[in-house]
């Protein structure tokens, strides 16, 4: 039994990291968003509620950087940037990863956004964001919220890899 418990978490830890899931489907929400900061690539403190300030923000969580799943989902995110950036959209990935290597993922597919760097979970314990795996492998569950006038109002706990920005732009759409 543990053997196969052992297997299917294994399988399903691959999945995230390597699989090409299916565009996410969400829900429509109204919550205030979470206020926290986080240290970006650079170095840089990166407050969350300046950014919403700014306008629609996109809060995606992926599991590690610089694997399959996760730069097809960022780079679904910075592919569809321009258009985004038109509808005055703001973009911030977040992992369990440190600064320098966000730095790594984010120079090697020239993604034009942050990446923050969440070591202790602290974001990822905010939002709400489930652990993929505990302990010394910490890796959060792809995850992405809208967030808008200082509430997210969409949500995705199975969030897409190569489809991430596809459902964004739907979900504004139908928020319009």
């Amino acid at each position: 039994m543990k053997k196969r418990l052992f297997i299917l978490t294994a399988m399903s830890l691959l999945s995230s990291l390597f699989g090409t899931a299916n565009a996410g489907e969400g829900k429509m929400v109204s919550y205030p968003a979470p206020e926290v900061s986080g240290i970006n690539q650079d170095g840089k403190t990166v407050n969350f509620a300046d950014v919403y300030k700014k306008g629609p923000t996109v809060v995606f969580f992926y599991p590690k950087a610089d694997t399959p799943g996760c730069t097809k989902q960022a780079c679904s995110l910075r592919d569809a940037f321009a258009d985004l950036s038109k509808q005055g959209v703001q973009v911030l990935g977040v992992s369990f990863d440190k600064a320098e290597a966000q730095k790594a993922f984010k120079d090697k597919f020239t993604l034009p956004y942050d990446l923050i760097a969440d070591p202790e979970g602290k974001i990822v314990a905010a939002f709400k964001v489930e652990k993929m795996a505990k302990g010394l492998l910490s890796l959060a569950k792809r995850s992405c919220f809208l967030i808008k006038d200082g509430k997210v109002v969409w949500e995705d706990y199975a969030a897409a890899t190569d489809q991430q920005a596809a459902d964004i732009k739907r979900v504004l759409a139908e928020a319009k």
